[in-house]
């Protein structure tokens, strides 16, 4: 009896998380929508990639937005992999790159992913549907915290 009845238990308890990523996923799936009717609407090409944030492609960059079901006023446009990093000198560089790209752009943020630098721009929207507003704005400043890190690192490595 006891076994039965904590097998019911772990079911009932299972359900219900059932039903809470049942839930998640289609506010998922309504922010994935929004995000790729509105680029393909802006003549992008938008794909769904395997963490399903929304990933586009312009002036052949990969770019992606990040789509986060739990906070969807929360807009993030990310430029992955802008810079491989080769050694721990150049790592150093990188440091000081990213660090003077963070003072020098608006709202852009650089950092380290593994051995890579990663550009990218975090809002907080007063309502999701609001990011078409700030969507061009946002890339352009994303492309000035790029240019911000790649002047710095050729100026580090003597190339400029």
């Amino acid at each position: 009896m006891k076994l039965l009845l904590g097998l019911i238990l772990a079911l009932a308890v299972a359900n219900t998380g059932f039903a809470q990523d049942k839930k998640t996923s289609k506010e998922k799936a309504a922010l994935q929508k929004m995000y790729t009717d509105f680029l393909a609407e802006e003549g992008y090409k938008p794909e769904i990639d395997s963490d399903g944030d929304v990933q586009f492609k312009s002036e052949g960059k990969t770019y992606f937005i990040n789509v986060v079901e739990d906070d969807p006023t929360y807009f993030r446009v990310v430029l992955a992999n802008i810079w491989p990093i080769e050694s721990e000198e150049e790592r150093a560089q990188c440091l000081i790159a990213v660090d003077y790209s963070n003072a020098k752009a608006k709202v852009t943020k650089s950092y380290l992913v593994k051995d890579n630098i990663w550009v990218g721009i975090e809002l907080f929207l007063p309502k999701t549907e609001d990011f078409d507003d700030v969507f061009r704005r946002s890339m352009s400043a994303l492309g000035n915290g790029v240019t911000h890190f790649v002047t710095k690192m050729r100026e580090l490595q003597g190339k400029d």
